[in-house]
């Protein structure tokens, strides 16, 4: 079993910075492929941000040059670091894991808690 404890969320002005972490345990992490997501009211679930086990990363259109995710290996850490944010940005917050990205982008593997992040205008 995979555990994911995220960081807390936050709130923050159009324009501003968060930086959110996940903390996995229960599984060599070199071997996961992590992502995150997030999910608005009235809205489907949907991929923010990718890392494979090879450090390839992947993200949605909108959030391309504001956010960056990474991953301490040593650590068992994933971040995202989140730029120039935007009130469309707002949403809960969901980092996961799973050991194919197939699986993971289908939904499946494990899930941390989430989080929300209020951007505000």
């Amino acid at each position: 079993q995979v555990q994911l404890v995220e960081s807390e969320g936050g709130s923050v002005q159009a324009g501003g910075s968060l930086r959110r972490s996940c903390a996995a345990s229960g599984y060599p992490y070199s071997s996961l492929c992590m992502g995150w997501f997030r999910q608005a009211p009235g809205k489907d679930r949907e991929r923010v941000a990718t890392i494979d086990t090879d450090g390839s990363t992947s993200y949605k259109d909108s959030v391309k040059g504001r956010f960056t995710i990474s991953q301490d290996n040593a650590k068992g850490t994933l971040y995202l670091q989140m730029n120039s944010l935007k009130v469309e940005d707002t949403a809960m917050y969901y980092c996961a894991a799973d050991l194919e990205m197939t699986s993971l982008l289908l939904g499946f593997g494990y899930w941390g808690q989430g989080t929300q992040v209020t951007v505000s205008s």
